[in-house]
């Protein structure tokens, strides 16, 4: 008998008008704004400072994945579920997905199996529109400054060989990674290099996951970078007066959604940046809006902990002054075969020597969060192939580290096999002696930042930059763009900047290959390995699997 997949299970679900949702969290009917009957718009007057000191948050992070990912999202759906079935108020608070992985390799990021978010089709296409939104305020800009460069009259002096700004796309499309606009005479505008980004990996998407407030999102919109002039000058969005008419645009996507679990339990999704070129982590306004409304709220960030955990703590903490009571780290069995050496075939067949060799990177992420003052507590995401020996082992090895690893079997019992990692989690809120604290200063000089990340998370031994790099870290020093945090862009496949590197990887460096820098969001981009802020498709895209009949029916999406 074959499992159902997950839009067959989403899809067979006794969904609940949000209506209903919201009454679980005291959310008035009036106050909702309705995106049909499964989705709403949260207003920010439920942001309450007094109410979010008393609630708790708990962070879910993961292992360094295999490329299928190992199910943070489900986890985190999933102990939200559990939560609830034990008594506690809970809710999920969680990124949107992006459709380039929806139609590329990953799928989407609404969970699976039996610890989904509903609607999954609506919530893994087009939503409510915040990403469209997303793109159009980014692209707003882009037309702002070709418009400034045409306009004679009102010529901001830019000179179009320093421009930084890049226009964006919710599509993986490796051919607009760097392109030539204004061609076919000059009614079409100046001619220059353009190039595209991923939505996700836009600078106003991470503008609107770190604002507090519309206010906070204006000022930080005009904080944009843009390039200089022909004398030197700095330019940023206001120069331009982009920023009203871009907050403008985003009017509606700065409000948080709300949908629910399978089980009929709240969740909030809100905001997408990748964790590997941006922060990893929903908006701080939907952070704060679920601990204004629930005694618990269960979030994500983005890859492994070295990504998504790292710039959540660095960043988000920092500029939402909020700090996590819980840390769960995800772990699968078949990641730390593939870590220990499984190849590609392997990952799915028990073998206690893999795991043998591939638990050091376990090892290490649980090391990282007592770095940070925080005791973790591991989830084993269990799968059919995982044999009773791989996890009496992992159980027995964390244990030597005074941290419990608990069976995750929210893919196929939903909350019911999400109790106990439950209880552990609500008892670690509030009787580890959890006390959050960050491995830098944003005063620090950036070199140093930088260094500390590599060295105290990843394990390097050093850090190079290239010349391009340093020629850059002036411009920032130069500029004032130093005391921020940073915000690392690597693969996610490794501890290191080279994704064939797996397992725990020792006597290494870090290159700085280049940098971005964020003045709007404020954090500063070092640039390591790889890096593409455009990612392709693969050889068969996951939208070759799909299809929809003429009823309106779709089946592949997953």
């Amino acid at each position: 008998m074959s499992f159902p997949t997950d839009l067959e299970i989403a899809e067979s679900a006794q969904i609940q008008h949000i209506k209903n949702i919201a009454d679980k969290i005291g959310i008035h009917h009036d106050d909702l704004e309705y995106y049909g009957k499964y989705k709403a718009k949260i207003p920010l007057k439920y942001i309450d400072e007094e109410k979010i000191k008393k609630a708790k948050l708990i962070l879910v992070t993961a292992i360094n994945p295999t490329p299928a990912g190992e199910g943070k999202t489900t986890v985190s759906v999933g102990l939200n579920d559990g939560l609830n079935k034990i008594g506690k108020k809970s809710i999920a608070v969680l990124r949107e997905p992006s459709l380039g992985p929806v139609f590329g390799v990953k799928g989407g990021a609404a969970g699976g199996g039996y610890a989904q978010v509903i609607p999954m089709v609506d919530i893994n296409l087009h939503f409510t529109g915040d990403f469209a939104a997303i793109e159009k305020a980014n692209n707003l800009l882009s037309a702002l400054i070709d418009n400034n460069l045409q306009n004679k009259k009102h010529s901001l002096n830019i000179d179009p060989r320093t421009i930084v700004w890049k226009r964006v796309m919710d599509m993986n499309d490796r051919s607009l990674r760097q392109i030539v606009i204004g061609l076919g005479g000059s009614n079409n505008g100046i001619t220059r290099e353009e190039g595209f980004n991923i939505t996700p990996a836009s600078e106003v998407m991470a503008i609107l996951c770190l604002s507090q407030d519309f206010e906070d999102l204006k000022t930080r919109l005009g904080n944009i970078f843009v390039g200089y002039t022909f004398d030197k000058k700095p330019i940023f969005a206001r120069d331009l007066k982009a920023e009203n008419a871009m907050a403008i645009l985003l009017k509606d996507a700065i409000k948080p959604n709300l949908v629910q679990s399978l089980e009929g339990n709240p969740a909030i999704l809100h905001g997408g940046p990748f964790a590997n070129i941006a922060q990893g982590t929903n908006t701080i306004i939907a952070t704060k809006t679920g601990l204004s409304l629930a005694d618990y709220v269960v979030t994500e960030a983005g890859f492994g902990g070295d990504l998504g955990a790292e710039k959540f703590l660095h960043i988000k903490c920092h500029y939402g002054k909020m700090k996590p009571d819980a840390v769960v780290i995800v772990a699968t069995i078949r990641a730390l075969r593939y870590h220990g050496g499984a190849k590609k075939g392997e990952y799915e067949v028990p073998n206690l020597p893999f795991v043998k060799n591939g638990i050091a990177n376990l090892m290490k992420h649980i090391e990282n969060s007592f770095k940070f003052g925080l005791r973790p507590i591991v989830a084993i995401n269990r799968f059919a192939t995982d044999s009773d020996e791989e996890i009496k082992y992992i159980q027995e090895e964390c244990k030597k580290l005074g941290v419990r690893a608990i069976l995750a079997e929210e893919f196929t019992k939903g909350g019911a096999g999400m109790t106990e990692l439950a209880e552990e989690v609500a008892f670690c809120a509030s009787n580890c002696g959890n006390d959050f604290k960050p491995l830098y200063k944003v005063d620090d000089s950036v070199e140093y930042k930088i260094e500390t990340i590599a060295k105290e998370v990843y394990g390097a031994d050093s850090v190079v930059f290239s010349q391009k790099a340093k020629n850059q870290l002036k411009t920032i020093y130069d500029l004032g763009f130093d005391k921020v945090p940073i915000c690392m862009a690597k693969t996610p496949k490794s501890l290191t900047d080279d994704e064939t590197k797996i397992g725990r990887p020792s006597n290494f460096k870090i290159t700085v290959r280049e940098f971005e820098f964020a003045a709007g969001a404020g954090f500063i981009i070092p640039i390591l390995g790889d890096m593409m802020r455009m990612p392709g498709l693969p050889n068969v895209p996951a939208a070759e699997g799909m299809s929809i009949d003429k009823f309106g029916k779709i089946s592949g999406l997953s």
